[in-house]
């Protein structure tokens, strides 16, 4: 194995372990759904919810649900009284998000939206404290300009995959659509003055952006 392998499989070994139905989940999207690689995993999942537990928020927006693991670790973060508003274009995969959400004892606080973001956001009427993108690369920069008025100052957008696995530093790479929509979302984002940002070097790269402005 190469040090790069080892060195992940260390990680693992020392971080605090899965909660048993986060690994069914894992286990089943794996055996039953394509593209199964989109799911976040224990890694990732153990960041979101040491993020969402150091904000503890109120309201929290997700743009692409997939089955639903990445919103059971932020919803771990939650104030008591608080809620998860997750929303998926594909219907497909609504049966496995919401079995897993039910089984985590967190169904309650969880809110499943199927459809387009981008006309089911406007009719949320509420502010977020935390925003999490990860559904289609080209529209990042739609999603993030979508939902900016409705983060409070002070609050948080994470984005997954900016790194785009290095397709953002290949210049074989640059006039893909997906990797087109990834710089021009990290252009935007460096260049918004109201927001401060860093990028998380974890598995395909994390942006955590803080609004300071309106």
């Amino acid at each position: 194995m190469t040090k790069q392998v080892l060195l992940e499989q260390y990680i693992l070994n020392h971080i605090s372990p899965e909660e048993d139905f986060l690994k069914e989940l894992d286990r089943e999207t794996h055996l039953k759904i394509l593209r199964s690689r989109m799911l976040s995993g224990h890694l990732q999942g153990k960041i979101l919810s040491m993020i969402s537990c150091m904000i503890k928020p109120k309201s929290i927006l997700e743009i692409g649900t997939f089955t639903g693991y990445s919103a059971l670790c932020l919803a771990k973060g939650l104030a008591d009284d608080g809620k998860l508003h997750t929303i998926e274009i594909d219907d497909e995969l609504e049966s496995i998000a919401k079995k897993y959400f039910n089984k985590s004892g967190m169904g309650d606080k969880i809110m499943l939206y199927v459809g387009d973001a981008r006309s089911i956001i406007p009719e949320l009427k509420q502010s977020f404290d935390l925003v999490f993108i990860d559904a289609d690369k080209c529209e990042y920069c739609e999603y993030y300009n979508l939902v900016f008025p409705y983060v409070k100052v002070g609050g948080f957008i994470l984005a997954d995959n900016v790194l785009w696995n290095g397709k953002v530093v290949d210049p074989d790479s640059i006039e893909e659509e997906q990797t087109r929509g990834i710089l021009d979302f990290n252009k935007l984002v460096q260049e918004d003055p109201r927001v401060e940002n860093v990028i998380l070097t974890v598995r395909d790269g994390i942006m955590l952006i803080r609004k300071i402005a309106d």
